[in-house]
């Protein structure tokens, strides 16, 4: 069975230069192969997660209607509940409930373009106080972990180191806690989360001691991504692949949550500002044609959430 690698990234977080290109190769090889990998060494206190965890599973220990109270918005921005997601070519909605934010910018801010509906405020819960510093800390810390691999890529590539991040002005990232109740190994059908790959660039991915991520290798076996304490799990998603004219890889992956207990992730989907351009021309060397299009980051993530979340409807 093949194996999901752990990089440790602390010389690259550093700032050394002799180190920025070996750890920049190791990336690059687990991108191009499986397109999964775990960081350690990524600098993100303890604190920082441990205050993150407490206000997501309180958040989510709450009644219903208290959830419903920051009910997910135009802005992409709240809580979904279980039914509200389906992945594209499920039988069923996933069996999860998610609470979205991201970067928050005052929504008469005159820079932000008409037909971006990404960038305002964020829905925070006012029965808990506590959640916007603890969620935004988490989402800021990872944000930067997130950029710093996106130079790493650049470097591995032969590229300028600011080749994937020049449009970071603004940026659609998302934050996501996802919490998964337990279900019967014989709902065969049902899944936390159905097969599927990312929407956007990289993905990084707190998950508890529980369990339950699972990543199709090349030959169609499922991995199992175990909890690796300190670690995040990073991914490829589609418009990373797109962006590196499919040199890079998104994998499919799926969350069975078999364990009879609650399951809590975090992730951060990191992704450039709504009017950058992703052009596979940036990558392709000599004599190279690009597979796709120019399409702005924008306006490709709100067509996959077209196809996937039933508030878009």
């Amino acid at each position: 069975m093949p194996t999901i690698p752990i990089i440790n990234i602390d010389a690259l977080r550093d700032g050394e230069p002799d180190a920025v290109s070996k750890i920049a190769q190791q990336m690059l090889a687990a991108a191009e192969d499986l397109g999964f990998f775990y960081i350690a060494g990524h600098g993100v206190s303890q604190e920082i997660l441990d205050r993150a965890e407490v206000e997501a599973r309180g958040f989510f220990g709450q009644a219903v209607e208290d959830k419903m109270s920051v009910e997910i918005n135009h802005r992409h921005r709240g809580f979904l509940r279980i039914g509200e997601a389906t992945m594209q070519g499920a039988s069923l909605p996933d069996l999860k409930e998610s609470f979205v934010w991201g970067l928050e910018i005052d929504p008469n801010d005159p820079g932000i373009a008409s037909d971006n509906p990404f960038l305002g405020e964020n829905n925070w819960p006012a029965l808990r106080p506590n959640m916007r510093k603890a969620l935004t800390s988490y989402f800021s810390a990872v944000s930067d972990v997130g950029e710093d691999l996106l130079r790493a890529f650049a470097v591995s590539m032969n590229l300028p180191p600011d080749a994937f991040v020049r449009g970071f002005t603004r940026p659609i990232s998302r934050g996501s806690a996802i919490f998964y109740p337990p279900h019967s190994s014989a709902q065969d059908e049902q899944y936390g989360v159905s097969p599927h790959t990312d929407f956007g660039c990289i993905t990084l991915l707190y998950q508890d001691p529980i369990g339950g991520l699972e990543v199709r290798s090349r030959d169609g076996q499922w991995l199992v991504a175990e909890p690796v304490a300190g670690t995040f799990v990073v991914n490829i998603g589609d418009l990373m692949a797109r962006w590196t004219n499919n040199r890079f890889t998104s994998t499919p992956h799926r969350v069975r949550n078999r364990s009879s207990r609650e399951r809590l992730s975090m992730a951060v989907f990191v992704d450039p500002d709504f009017e950058t351009v992703i052009d596979a021309a940036v990558v392709c060397r000599e004599g190279e044609t690009p597979k796709y299009q120019p399409v702005r980051c924008g306006d490709y993530i709100l067509g996959r959430y077209a196809n996937s979340f039933a508030y878009r409807k």
